[in-house]
Formats: C-alpha cells, structure tokens, sequence
C-alpha cells in the first residue's frame, strides 16, 4: 500500500503554478531596460540606468515639491462649458467626460499651497494625459487666480509644464489665456515675488510662447522636449535639417534660453536653494 498518492486532475492533467506578474514590471523608453515598476517609482520614474525621465501625473508633482506631502488645493471644480459646441472625431462635451472619468480632475492642470522646504508656495502643475495638457480657457483661469493668489500672500509661485499647448478646442479663447496669464504674471514681477517656470517633456506651442519661458527662474528636466512649433513643421518651413538634439533642454540650454536643467531626483533640494535665495535677497 502506497504512503503517498499523486492527486488527480481533471482530464488527467496536473494544475501549472502560475506566477501573476502582469503590471509588476515596465521597461524604460530610452534603454529598454526592464525594471519592478514598484523600483521605478520609489526612483521618481527616472530610469536608475540611464536616467531617462517618465512623464509623471500632476499629483505626483505637488506631492514630491511640497513637504510631507501636505498642501491645499484651489479651484477644482471649473470646468469648460463648451463655449462653441465644438464637434472633431468626438463631441468636445465628451471629450472632457472621459478625461475626467481618466484623470480624476475637471481641467488639465491642478492647484495647490502648501511649503516647499519650510516656505510658503503655490505650486501649479498641468496635467498632460487631460487632452495633452492643453490650456483652454479653464486652465488659464486656474493659473491667473494662483498668480493673483500669490500676489496676494506675497509667496513665490511654481508653475510646472507639460502641454502641447493652447487648446483648439476653445479657439480665440484659448489663445487669449496667453495674453491673460502674462499680465498677472507682469504684476507679480513688478512685486517682487519670484516666479519659478519648470519645463518638463513636452513643453509646446502656446504655453511655451507664454508663461512657461518668463520665469525669474527657468528650469527644465533632462531631454524635455521644448519649443513652440514641432521640429517637422519648422524643417518643412525653413527647408533645412535641424541640429540633432534641437528643441530639447540641453540644447535649449547651451544656447541661453535656460537657466539650468535639474534631474527630478534633486529638483525639490534645488527649488527650495532658489527659494532661500529669492527670500533672502528680498528681505535685504
């Protein structure tokens, strides 16, 4: 008689273990590296290999600036009435029900206060799976009242980007938001009260044209896409090949139009150092 006996299946089968590993690992863009996706975001979605930076959520980025990951945030309940019933692929209405339904906010962009190393701060942040992080007429609203707000407390504001730019969707409307923006932000240096611009991957058409490049402090992160018309558009233009490299941050850089380019990993320590300086300048 046998002590042991091998368990029966279902057509005479043995049951396969299975590990679940679906969603568990992600691979960089850059490297093609693999990675635990768990690693990857305990390193801020920067590929620990070559250090290629991941597009991040705009709530990812108020709670890595902002102490403890405590702040306030303003506004959320705008949303855009469809000023011109507009219809592409898809109704404009619905357009903004499923980025919505997506994302977990009305419009591409968030607001918030909170301290940022100790100091008061606004931090404003787009949002670019809301329809590219574009900026109608609700995401210029939400930036104008947190220039105003910041004016108003006498805070440094942060704006970071990351947009394709104006949002076509709202017309005139939208490209009227560049001109409304800048002229709060014109009041805001006249006070005195630093404005710190962060570029992320991609900053494009009408923002860069407008708030993103007018900061006291421009910053940008590694390989960023900047510019304001894509590299095809400006080649079929001009009939010339661009610079390998153009329109992204390191070139930007080289050529003046940045005032430094900071890994994610040491962003929060480098604002917090300008923030000292600003500060400490204007109580001088």
């Amino acid at each position: 008689m046998a002590f042991f006996r091998r368990k029966k299946f279902k057509n005479g089968l043995r049951e396969k273990k299975r590990v679940v590993t679906d969603g568990q690992f992600t691979k960089c863009e850059n490297c093609n590296t693999t990675f635990w996706k768990k690693d990857l975001e305990e390193n801020l979605m920067v590929c620990p290999q070559c250090g290629y930076h991941f597009k991040i959520y705009s709530l990812d980025r108020l709670k890595m600036l902002f102490d403890d990951e405590k702040f306030e945030e303003f506004d959320e309940h705008l949303y855009s009435p469809d000023p011109f019933n507009f219809v592409d692929k898809k109704a404009y209405k619905d357009r903004l029900k499923d980025m919505e339904a997506k994302t977990g906010i009305k419009d591409a962009v968030r607001c918030a206060k909170g301290k940022i190393g100790g100091y008061d701060a606004i931090v404003v942040a787009l949002e670019y799976r809301f329809i590219g992080g574009s900026m109608g007429s609700v995401v210029g609203e939400k930036i104008t009242r947190m220039v105003e707000k910041s004016l108003e407390l006498k805070i440094p504001l942060i704006i970071v980007s990351a947009s394709g730019g104006a949002r076509m969707m709202e017309g005139v409307l939208s490209l009227m938001q560049m001109a409304k923006i800048n002229s709060a932000l014109a009041r805001l240096d006249e006070a005195g009260i630093p404005f710190i611009s962060v570029l992320t991957d991609p900053t494009t058409g009408g923002v860069t044209a407008s708030f993103a490049m007018v900061g006291d402090l421009n910053i940008a992160e590694p390989g960023a896409l900047i510019g304001f018309a894509g590299p095809r558009v400006i080649e079929q233009t001009i009939r010339q090949k661009l610079p390998e490299g153009f329109q992204r941050s390191e070139f930007l850089l080289r050529h003046g139009m940045l005032d430094a380019i900071v890994d994610r990993r040491n962003l929060k320590e480098y604002i917090v150092r300008a923030l000292k300086f600003f500060l400490t300048d204007a109580k001088k």
